[in-house]
């Protein structure tokens, strides 16, 4: 099931291959006011994201955006091919968690976009994500991300996708 907390502590229990390393590296320097990464995060209108390959299979998508509210405006998806790795910059959030054996799938876009996405649920674990915490999801993982705590803010936030080896 998925991980999560402070980066630092999803670091630490994620497997320590160089796929992850390359993940949390780049989430670092997504981090760092000053980097080429952050500079491309913070230069993101709302509702843009970016493709950035990092090499070895893993590649980024730094994105921005207003957090959904209602929560109704969100949906759950998860993949086959790569694990997320979703670090938070700046703003906070809740992702919707499930196990997908659960959910019933409405439309499976693979392997064209490696994304299924399911039909409503109402019963998953909610993990909070505030700013410099991440959250690890795994293809057994449906995941709802994007949506709002106490209203919509604006959430500057990177996914790393980790192919599944």
């Amino acid at each position: 099931m998925a991980i999560f907390g402070s980066i630092d502590t999803v670091r630490a229990q994620t497997a320590a291959t160089s796929a992850f390393k390359t993940a949390f590296a780049y989430i670092d320097e997504c981090s760092r006011p000053g980097t080429a990464a952050r500079q491309l995060l913070d230069s993101l209108e709302a509702g843009k994201s970016e493709r950035v390959e990092l090499g070895g299979g893993v590649f980024a998508m730094p994105q921005v955006y207003c957090s959904k509210s209602p929560r109704t405006e969100g949906f759950y998806e998860s993949h086959k091919r790569y694990i997320d790795v979703q670090a938070v910059i700046a703003g906070e959030e809740i992702i919707e968690v499930a196990d997908v054996a659960g959910l019933t799938v409405k439309e499976d876009r693979t392997p064209a976009s490696d994304v299924l996405l399911y039909e409503p649920y109402d019963d998953g674990a909610l993990v909070r994500l505030r700013a410099g915490e991440a959250a690890v999801l795994w293809p057994v993982d449906g995941h709802m991300p994007c949506i709002a705590v106490h209203g919509s803010v604006l959430v500057r936030k990177v996914v790393v996708k980790v192919p599944v080896e």
